[in-house]
């Protein structure tokens, strides 16, 4: 399938003019607006420049309407909306409303599903919303540049049922990203292809809502729902908010099977995860992104003495969970039990020579790499310079040794097995992505059976790891498969696959 990933100017190509990078006369970033259209509403987004103020720096960002992120969007499950899209940006672009089931018309592949929007041009977009939980929207064009500048923004849809959902004193939709920020201005970018190919564009300051840690307020022994979306190129975040407790109730598309506490969340690029905080006593709290190489404070709550009300306490010990996904398990050991109906490897290729570079990898693997997951970059170097020209990221069907080439129709189940190879060029982790035709529960790791189900859009392939997935598949058209790290996208981690109705 045809996707900017595939487009790029090699060597003897003139060389195109760099990306603008200079923030001077434009509008400063507004701070995110919540827009609440209702059902058959309307919602202009329109992508631009702007000057965006990080710690003791200003850079240049792009924006829809103005803030990074852009306007968070609050719909209830099983409406509809219109949105029209203007884009005054730095090339052209679409939007992908992620992990939302909607008509194939409006997913936004370039090529694919809709011509781009040519800078000065504008797209109308219809959404529908047949699932809740928290989904968020960005480009599906260049996403290395223009999601790390700044394009993206959330989607809560709210469930038809009011008691869906544990009880909770407050909703706190939060983004997690990095940046990566070099003698003042936002490292360089290749107009002509990506670069950071190899291991995705780690950054150096973290973005909490668009901001370096930001300060909250809680009162004592309030419950605080949680809706956490990794926004970043290619970081994966483990959370964590020692003193509090924390509540895992959902995931990508709705409940967990059942309500877990737990000590931390992971997170990899484009998944989402729902976490009830009971923050029980007055003080400041910190979250905190932890791994192998160091932590780093995401935003800090400052817990006043003024006590919750109402009391939540005892709902909060409570442990509930998704009676839908009950019913799914009891079903579930035959799926376990049976062959793959697909199986796709997850390979890299080096065309260049990296000589002890390459070797040196897995020996390289040093304090930032545990647990099948590279948390930061140790090659920066390499990573660099790397780009489609020299790291080929692909998805292979190990029985044709070619794309997968699915065929699918509408109410079908398939078992697919995603094998991240250990015997690739440069083997690490993958979130992998399917689009709306469908949605899945991750059925097995390495043989193990998923301990606690919950519908999914985006999963994490660990280096090396096996992950089985079941695909519900509920929509007709010509969908996409990718790895979320961006670079890896744009290198080629994608296809193509047709869902009849």
């Amino acid at each position: 399938m045809e996707h900017s990933g595939h487009h790029h100017e090699h060597t003897g190509a003139p060389a195109a003019p760099p990306f603008p990078a200079d923030p001077a006369g434009l509008p400063e970033a507004t701070a995110p607006a919540t827009l609440e259209p209702g059902d058959g509403g309307t919602v202009a987004l329109t992508v631009a420049p702007v000057a965006k103020r990080i710690g003791g720096t200003t850079v240049r960002m792009l924006a829809y309407n103005g803030s990074v992120p852009g306007p968070a969007l609050v719909v209830r499950q099983g409406t509809e909306l219109t949105v029209d899209v203007t884009n005054r940006g730095d090339l052209d672009t679409t939007v992908h409303w992620h992990g939302l089931r909607l008509d194939n018309s409006s997913d936004g592949v370039p090529h694919d599903t809709q011509a781009p929007i040519a800078v000065g041009g504008e797209h109308t977009y219809r959404l529908r919303f047949p699932d809740p939980g928290l989904y968020w929207y960005h480009p599906h064009l260049r996403e290395d540049y223009t999601q790390e500048l700044g394009l993206y923004g959330t989607i809560l849809v709210l469930p038809a049922d009011d008691d869906y959902w544990p009880r909770a004193h407050r909703d706190v939709v939060m983004t997690l990203d990095d940046l990566l920020i070099e003698d003042g201005r936002i490292a360089p970018f290749s107009p002509a292809e990506t670069t950071h190919a190899a291991m995705g564009r780690f950054g150096n300051v973290f973005l909490t809502g668009g901001d370096p840690a930001p300060e909250l307020t809680a009162d004592a022994g309030e419950v605080v729902r949680f809706w956490l979306v990794d926004t970043a190129n290619t970081r994966v975040f483990n959370v964590r908010i020692p003193g509090a407790r924390l509540k895992r109730v959902g995931g990508d598309s709705g409940r967990v099977e059942h309500d877990e506490f737990v000590d931390e969340v992971l997170i990899a690029p484009s998944e989402r995860a729902v976490v009830d905080v009971l923050f029980p006593a007055p003080g400041e709290y910190a979250l905190e992104h932890h791994t192998p190489a160091g932590t780093h404070r995401l935003a800090t709550v400052t817990v006043a003495v003024t006590p919750a009300a109402p009391a939540l306490t005892e709902a909060f010990e409570t442990l509930g969970g998704a009676p839908d996904l009950a019913a799914e398990r009891a079903g579930l050991d035959a799926w376990l039990a049976a062959a793959p109906d697909e199986v796709i490897s997850l390979v890299a290729e080096m065309t260049m020579d990296h000589g002890d570079h390459h070797h040196g990898h897995h020996e390289h693997h040093g304090h930032a790499t545990a647990d099948g997951i590279e948390w930061e970059d140790e090659m920066a170097e390499m990573n660099r310079v790397s780009t489609p020209a020299t790291i080929r990221w692909r998805f292979v069907d190990p029985a044709t040794g070619d794309e997968p080439d699915w065929r699918f129709s509408v109410g079908q189940r398939v078992k697919i097995r995603l094998v991240n190879e250990l015997e690739s060029d440069h083997p690490m982790h993958h979130p992998f992505h399917l689009h709306g035709a469908g949605r899945f529960l991750v059925l097995a790791r390495d043989g193990a059976a998923e301990p606690n189900l919950v519908w999914k859009d985006t999963v994490l392939i660990r280096t090396g790891e096996t992950v089985d997935i079941l695909f519900d598949v509920t929509n007709p058209g010509r969908w996409m498969a990718h790895c979320h790290i961006a670079e890896h996208l744009e290198s080629g981690m994608m296809f193509g696959f047709t869902v009849t109705a």
